[in-house]
């Protein structure tokens, strides 16, 4: 295999993958680098198999809000077929179905560590030993994606905590699970162990609320469902000492305010830091362990050359897998010649936290419009105001919320909250990306009886 390429990436998640196959299908040659597998985190280690694990209590629970299917909710969940399927998503942490799809477009595959060496260089620890050096014609792309943060808490790295890599490839649900961060990782698979059997699970935030970075409401609501499913949250109170007892041994922490809480396993979810630390970011003048800076062409700023790009969750721009493939178009459209810039990656990024209920949002929250200075005004509906929600069956609650700057009459930020609504989301994406005047708007006519019939209540309470 020839050493000299036209691009080389380093990471081949989704992100990686996506910027290699747009600039192969372009004509470019490529070396796609990896370490572990084809796929990325997405794949194995975080939305697929996290995805998987929910599903089951979301059915059960949405079959239990309709009279007549609730009675034949006779039964439990059967965790043994819940987690094949897991394995079964995961292709058992094996990556022979994806890489054919680099063969197909002539990607070369080298499994190793990569690393920039200098201009347009990468050397490559390989996998199966030995070293290869790699330059690029045009572009190096760094794709290395991010890993979990483990804060310093006394005992805590000593006490064999869980990430997101451990909790989503679990063998067995822990009687006792105590979870440490209230952000979208934490929620989520608390409650999905939750509703696979785990006896007690308590989840502890050390800011105020959970969901800190969606609606205050999207928080609360999320709180008020957990605790209606046995599921304990504490907030405002940080993590002060880790301890367990002997090598299998339950797990006790201690808060600041000097309680204690016993579990089984302890699962850390309080953010992400970008695999940047050995990629060689020193020698072309950047900081290793960093996030790496770009422009709105994905072009590594600090550079000369216009020859290094970072895409997707190592870049610090938006850490969500489809913001990553996004980027990663936008880069190789560049890196192919064409005029091509990031409009996404700052206001106007969707995302889901598939809780029950879901937080579905996208753009400016009302708290961020309003530090921008934007004429804001803020319309809400509930989400069982509709028709359609009704026939998903009873209790059905959430809230639906808009983000109006008023002076352009347009839409900058949304939310919706309640059970199984992250389809409804794109919509509200579409608006937030377009720019569509509300007043354009009213004449997008939602089908009856759907839940996106919220849109006409929202639009009428804004006054149209």
């Amino acid at each position: 295999m020839p050493d000299s390429y036209d691009v080389v990436v380093l990471g081949a998640g989704p992100a990686g993958e996506t910027v290699a196959g747009r600039c192969a299908e372009g004509g470019l040659s490529v070396a796609l680098v990896e370490p572990e597998l084809v796929g990325g985190e997405c794949s194995y280690w975080g939305c697929i198999p996290s995805k998987t694990l929910i599903r089951p209590g979301d059915v059960l629970a949405a079959a239990r809000r309709v009279p007549g299917a609730a009675a034949a909710m006779t039964g439990e969940i059967d965790v043994a077929a819940a987690l094949a399927q897991r394995d079964y998503m995961t292709s058992s942490w094996h990556d022979d179905g994806q890489v054919p799809w680099l063969t197909e477009r002539h990607i070369d595959l080298v499994r190793g560590a990569g690393r920039l060496v200098g201009l347009r260089a990468v050397e490559v620890a390989l996998t199966a030993g030995g070293a290869r050096r790699l330059t690029a014609n045009r572009a190096v792309v760094l794709a290395t994606g991010t890993s979990a943060a483990m804060p310093p808490v006394p005992g805590l790295r000593e006490s064999r905590p869980w990430d997101n890599r451990t909790a989503t490839g679990a063998k067995e649900v822990p009687a006792r699970l105590m979870v440490i961060g209230g952000g979208a990782v934490g929620a989520e698979l608390a409650q999905a162990f939750r509703r696979l059997g785990a006896r007690e699970v308590t989840v502890v935030e050390g800011g105020p609320r959970l969901l800190a970075r969606e609606e205050p409401f999207a928080g609360e609501q999320v709180r008020r469902a957990f605790e209606a499913e046995g599921i304990a949250v504490t907030t405002g109170v940080a993590l002060t000492a880790v301890r367990r007892d002997g090598a299998d041994g339950p797990v006790t922490a201690t808060l600041a305010d000097d309680r204690e809480i016993n579990a089984d396993e302890i699962l850390v979810a309080v953010g992400r830091r970008p695999r940047t630390a050995d990629i060689g970011l020193e020698t072309v003048g950047l900081e290793p362990g960093r996030p790496v800076p770009t422009d709105d062409r994905l072009q590594v700023t600090g550079v000369d050359g216009d020859w290094l790009y970072a895409v997707g969750d190592c870049n610090g721009r938006a850490l969500l897998t489809h913001m990553g493939k996004y980027q990663a178009r936008i880069a190789a459209d560049v890196i192919l010649g064409r005029d091509a810039v990031d409009r996404s990656s700052v206001d106007m990024v969707p995302r889901v936290t598939f809780t029950d209920p879901q937080v579905c949002a996208v753009g400016l929250t009302e708290a961020q419009a309003r530090e921008r200075g934007l004429s804001v005004r803020v319309v809400a509906v509930d989400t069982g105001s509709v028709a359609g929600a009704s026939t998903l069956g009873t209790g059905i609650a959430g809230t639906c919320q808009l983000v109006v700057d008023d002076e352009r009459r347009v839409l900058i930020g949304a939310t919706f909250t309640g059970p199984g609504l992250a389809e409804l989301l794109h919509s509200a994406t579409v608006a937030v990306v377009g720019e569509v005047s509300l007043d354009r708007l009213w004449h997008a006519v939602p089908s009856f009886p759907t839940v996106s019939e919220v849109w006409l209540r929202l639009l009428e309470a804004y006054g149209l």
